[in-house]
């Protein structure tokens, strides 16, 4: 039998295989998108088009305007870098407690649905440096979730699933296909041109390139400046 779990699905890569894990694990996902100023906010239209293309049950978007706090270059008029060398100090496109929040939002809905499971599809090898994408915050961030819910003071326990943390992007990338997910169907891109096309160049355009360059696959996806690297 079934069981619920919130998937958080921006519509990008990483989300995207993410509800295709859970669907394989015999999860019914209901996906949770966010419309929180993004200056991306293409990665909107797809996932309102392809949330039910790629096995979501049902599709919430939930609009919260964080430009009101700005601090990230993905909500503000901060340039986002192009071409840079990718580490792990904080670049400027983290967003402030961003999976704080997406969490908190999947937690209040997962509880509404009687669903003790949540899927987020967090990296802690192949990604820009955000502190929220690392074990220790899942961690504590499910012992909170266990405390401060009705149902996890009433017996039932949430988890808080992270199936792609410890995979590199390549690996990411080649477990999707193996599960079929079609990434033509999703948007990475933090800075796309006016036609939806993706930079090429950004952090976020960088990582993905490199795994579909280590998975020996072509992306399907079009780029303003050429993939061929």
């Amino acid at each position: 039998m079934s069981k619920k779990a919130v998937v958080l699905y921006s519509g990008g890569l990483d989300s995207t295989t993410c509800m295709a894990i859970a669907r394989a694990e015999g999860f019914e996902p209901y996906a949770m998108s966010f419309a929180y100023g993004q200056r991306h906010s293409i990665e909107l239209d797809k996932a309102r088009q392809y949330a039910p293309k790629v096995g979501a049950v049902e599709h919430q978007l939930v609009e919260i305007d964080l430009r009101r706090i700005g601090g990230s270059a993905l909500t503000s008029d901060t340039a986002v870098p192009k071409g840079r060398a990718i580490d792990e100090s904080i670049p400027v496109t983290y967003v402030p407690a961003r999976n704080t929040i997406f969490l908190s939002f999947a937690l209040g809905w997962a509880e509404v649905l009687g669903a003790q499971d949540i899927f987020i599809g967090v990296n802690a090898l192949d990604y820009s440096g955000y502190p929220d994408c690392r074990p220790e915050f899942i961690a504590a961030y499910e012992a909170m979730a266990n405390l401060a819910t009705r149902a996890g003071v009433e017996g039932g326990r949430y988890r808080i699933h992270t199936p792609l943390i410890q995979l590199s992007k390549a690996q990411i990338i080649r477990k999707g296909l193996e599960l079929g997910v079609d990434y033509s169907l999703t948007h990475s891109c933090y800075d796309p041109t006016p036609e939806g096309l993706a930079c090429g160049e950004c952090d976020s355009c960088l990582l993905r390139l490199k795994g579909f360059a280590e998975a020996g696959v072509k992306d399907p996806v079009r780029y303003a400046v050429s993939s061929e690297k």
